[in-house]
């Protein structure tokens, strides 16, 4: 049986790919990747965020629910939340399916 390589993209490999490509220290460059994260974090949190030819963001308000546990039958209140939504756009749409 074959392994399956995880593919998450961390915040260190980011710094480390703008590195590569710019140049400048790793301190500045982790520095900037931890404000750009946050500026969008920031900018969720209102509700939408749009990047243009990326995809947008949306916080999706979910109702309270009742639930029910396939392997034992048991029946659960889920409580009421919010949820992250990301629509990809159109021309990210089109990159991808090449």
């Amino acid at each position: 049986m074959k392994k399956i390589k995880n593919n998450n993209f961390t915040k260190k490999n980011i710094s480390q790919k703008i590195h590569s490509k710019i140049g400048f220290s790793n301190t500045y460059i982790s520095k900037v990747t931890e404000d750009l994260i946050e500026i969008i974090k920031n900018n969720i949190k209102k509700k939408e965020l749009n990047i243009k030819n990326f995809g947008t963001f949306k916080i999706i308000n979910k109702k309270e629910r009742i639930g029910r546990n396939p392997k034992n039958g048991k029946v659960y209140v889920i409580n009421a939340r919010k949820s992250l939504s990301f629509t990809t756009s159109k021309n990210l749409n089109k990159k991808i399916n090449l």
